[in-house]
């Protein structure tokens, strides 16, 4: 039987995975240590049993956008709610972008905004950050206006160096695009609670230019799958169209719209998980030959003495396990680390310790 094969721009492509091991302290896929607060859970489980499961759900989830829209500053219309912020980018690509269109994005970043361009047949065109690894607006502009792409995407905190864009940076990324003919800038801000700055206040209709987030993270919802993306309302309609039907399911629209009652509870895990965070970077910066860079998000990005792979093995090997960068172009020879509770932070930094004392043993 001869077999179909996929699109021909599709046959060399490999799927976006991140590893699991069977580890006692995982720190490689940046979720919240802590699960949702208990009253919360209560509170959810309590709507699910009043949920009419032989009824489809809320096709514009209007409830949990308008709930949204109080708590981010943007009115619904702005609003577009999908299975995480990942759906999001790729509901964005599958309008905006497609055959005959390109992003641009800025490298070292994350790997899997290029993979949803492919999967959407959308071009894709890189250019490298600067040596801090942040993106000049200069040389933006400068991208812009030779590459001319339809899609500009940036990841504020960045993954995986931790990096986040200033919004001056945002904002002149936006005007240069602008001035080069119809475009629209995605800034993903899937760590953007952990930042000091974020591109939200740039968000208005007549600005081109989408904010995604994520409920897996500080809101500890990662099983639950819930993505936003806050934009001009053209760019929310338009995205509505693309949307499968009755995409969002009845139980996470209900704990999106539940978890934003816990507002004060999430704030104070972004407080100690930002405090643990400057913690173990100094931590990091304090063991004989690493190199730590500084972060905006929930996970810092180093570099270890002698070969990083081997490190992140023998840390597996000591029931740690982070996400080997060691390979990837632009960072290569680093490690990314989560940050955890206080106690798993500290069993990472034992192994890390050990693991680096082993390499220097004869």
């Amino acid at each position: 039987m001869s077999r179909l094969g996929p699109r021909a721009d599709l046959a060399e492509l490999a799927g976006y995975h991140s590893p699991q091991v069977d580890v006692e302290v995982r720190l490689n896929t940046n979720e919240s240590p802590y699960p949702p607060p208990a009253a919360f859970r209560d509170a959810w489980l309590g709507a699910l049993a009043d949920l009419p499961l032989h009824r489809y759900p809320d096709r514009s989830a209007r409830d949990l956008r308008e709930a949204l829209a109080h708590h981010l500053g943007h009115g619904p219309e702005r609003i577009v709610c999908a299975n995480g912020s990942n759906e999001v980018l790729l509901a964005l690509l599958l309008t905006f972008g497609g055959p005959g269109r390109s992003m641009l994005c800025f490298v070292p970043t994350y790997t899997l905004h290029a993979h949803l361009a492919r999967i959407t047949g959308t071009q894709v065109r890189c250019v490298d950050r600067d040596a801090a690894w942040g993106v000049d607006p200069g040389a933006a502009a400068a991208a812009v206006r030779d590459l001319r792409p339809e899609l500009v995407f940036l990841c504020s905190p960045n993954n995986p160096t931790g990096r986040a864009e200033p919004p001056e940076v945002v904002a002149a990324v936006a005007d240069a695009l602008a001035a080069h003919g119809p475009g629209l800038v995605i800034v993903d801000e899937a760590y953007g609670e952990f930042a000091p700055t974020s591109a939200l206040g740039l968000v208005d209709d007549e600005r081109p230019l989408v904010v995604t987030r994520t409920f897996s993270k500080v809101w500890s919802l990662a099983a639950l799958r819930l993505g936003v993306g806050i934009g001009p309302a053209w760019v929310a309609a338009e995205v509505e169209k693309v949307l499968l039907p009755y995409h969002l399911s009845a139980a996470t629209q209900a704990a999106g719209r539940l978890a934003l009652g816990f507002e004060a509870e999430m704030r104070a895990r972004v407080g100690l998980i930002v405090s643990e965070r400057e913690r173990v970077a100094a931590a990091l910066a304090a063991v004989p030959g690493v190199r730590v860079h500084p972060s905006g998000a929930n996970f810092l990005l180093f570099r270890p003495p002698g070969d990083a792979h081997r490190t992140w093995r023998r840390l597996v090997d000591a029931g740690v396990l982070v996400r080997d960068c060691s390979s990837w172009p632009g960072v290569e020879g680093h490690l990314r680390v989560t940050v955890g509770t206080a106690a798993e932070n500290d069993r990472f930094l034992a192994a890390l310790a050990e693991a680096v004392r082993e390499d220097g043993r004869p």
